[in-house]
């Protein structure tokens, strides 16, 4: 308190109270009481035991250290290894210590004090208590790699991406040319297969390439990373905006990255990004290998014996890279991606759907359900159809052929076959017959195959070849007329008739 000395005068040679001596040394009541009690048990009276004693003296006379406790204490860095496992708690831990020293021990109170007092010795991404293989931090380093093309000697910057587990502090880091949203994907995916094993949570920063709309409570995520974590396994938790508390884990990476990857590499010279990340692979082995202070282990020996073995497998094959958009079907049953049209399913007409695009296929999905994929085409303009996708009108239609239709009309006669022969020799191609043959054939349900045929042997003499006239004749009567005409006699030779050559 650095004024005992001054209590024990102005106690014993004055009459002030204690209140007026603790207001005039500007300390409490009760630390003057409590002077004056502990100078009275030890019988010293002022100035002639403590006068020309210096001040630290009187404090140890008085106030004597206590002895250190003779407890047995449990290794805090194991309790803070034990508190990463799941399910694990303090309180448990407690309980095991009680059970390991019986009646010597101290209460859980104190218990839980001590380890408080031992973890302020580390560092602040340690303090917090992680779970074993639950949670992947991601960021890029702020500090960028120059790149020199050695043909023409420009340079160019690489960004380092960082991640790291949660507890262990086992860290990947691998050089990219930009931060757009296929190097996070790839980074993640790298870390994945670098690990052997993917994390159950994945919190990145920020970034508008993967947070499309930030929002404290929920942030709107970019499809596709939002895809590639699915195919791992994985859930993904952005930090907050401004939080730099909920990504303490990376913000230590990346400045040991800094420290001990990008600083020891800074005088030598890449001419490119695999070159550099084969530095940087050699300076990420050391940093994990480094023993870490307070916990007489390093990054790799935590991992493989706590982070590894909670954390996922991961699936047969790595995650390729796709890209996600929106789009509505035609009244064609067909989606336009890149000018080139894709089917789904006829029911989906004017639906809103997904297409997810890979390098070689394409998907689509509705409402979280994939309904069509195909092999992706390049080719504009053109369409790539599933049969199955058609209604079942225009999948029979698909089925008919020139030879079908003829012989069908072939069961009317052969005036009706050799109609509808003729109108498909006269299109560009025989299917844009079709419907006008199927037309002329149906009309023998109303007519009658016997008019029909009539009716087609006299569209074939005058050469109205179309389905429109066939129904005009038959409408008309005219197939009738046309027997009445077979049977009339030959009209005889008379002056009065002149014929044909009269009006040449």
């Amino acid at each position: 308190m650095k004024k005992t000395k001054d209590i024990l005068r102005l106690a014993q040679e004055t009459d002030l109270a204690n209140r007026q001596i603790a207001r005039s040394l500007n300390v409490s009541p009760s630390t003057v009481a409590e002077c004056v009690k502990r100078a009275e048990a030890a019988g010293l009276v002022w100035p002639f035991d403590v006068g020309n004693m210096d001040e630290e003296a009187v404090e140890e006379l008085l106030y004597p250290e206590k002895k250190a406790p003779t407890r047995p204490l449990p290794e805090w860095k194991d309790v803070h290894r034990e508190l990463s496992r799941k399910g694990v708690t303090l309180m448990l831990l407690w309980q095991e210590y009680v059970d390991a020293n019986g009646d010597d021990h101290y209460s859980y109170s104190q218990f839980a004090r001590r380890y408080a007092t031992w973890t302020k010795r580390l560092d602040m991404s340690m303090r917090q208590v992680h779970k074993a293989g639950e949670k992947l931090f991601s960021d890029f380093a702020g500090h960028t790699l120059p790149i020199v093309d050695p043909a023409t000697g420009e340079m160019t910057d690489a960004h380092l991406f960082v991640c790291s587990l949660g507890f262990s502090n086992y860290t990947y880091a691998e050089a990219f040319p930009s931060e757009q949203l296929p190097c996070w994907i790839a980074g993640h995916a790298n870390a994945f297969a670098h690990f052997g094993a993917a994390p159950e949570i994945i919190v990145p920063d920020n970034p508008k390439a993967i947070v499309t709309r930030a929002d404290r409570y929920e942030p709107e995520l970019n499809r596709t990373f939002e895809d590639m974590a699915s195919h791992y396994g994985c859930v993904v938790i952005p930090a907050r905006v401004r939080a730099p508390k909920d990504k303490a884990k990376v913000e230590s990476a990346v400045l040991q990255a800094e420290r001990w990857i990008l600083a020891p590499l800074r005088n030598r010279v890449f001419h490119s990004l695999p070159e550099a990340n084969v530095a940087i692979a050699e300076r990420l082995e050391w940093l994990n290998d480094r023993t870490m202070r307070g916990m007489d282990a390093s990054r790799a020996e935590l991992f493989e014996a706590v982070d590894r073995p909670a954390m996922l497998d991961l699936p047969e094959r790595p995650y390729g890279f796709a890209t996600w958009k929106k789009a509505r079907v035609n009244i064609d049953y067909h989606v336009e991606v890149e000018g080139h049209y894709y089917s789904v399913p006829y029911r989906l007409t004017r639906e809103k759907v997904e297409v997810r695009l890979t390098e070689g296929t394409i998907e689509v999905f509705h409402r979280g359900k994939r309904v069509a994929s195909h092999p992706r085409s390049f080719a504009r303009g053109q369409a790539t159809t599933t049969h199955d996708h058609r209604p079942a009108s225009h999948r029979a239609y698909l089925e008919w052929t020139p030879s079908r239709i003829i012989s069908w009309a072939a069961e009317t006669g052969p005036s009706t076959a050799g109609l509808v022969e003729e109108i498909m020799r006269r299109k560009p191609h025989p299917e844009m017959g079709y419907r006008s043959c199927l037309g002329i054939i149906r009309l023998s349900g109303k007519f009658g195959p016997e008019r029909l045929e009539a009716a087609s042997h006299r569209a074939l003499s005058v050469g109205a070849c179309s389905y429109k006239s066939v129904k005009s004749i038959l409408q008309s009567g005219l197939d009738k007329i046309e027997k009445q005409d077979d049977e009339r006699p030959a009209i005889p030779v008379h002056e009065n008739v002149r014929g044909p050559d009269y009006y040449n």
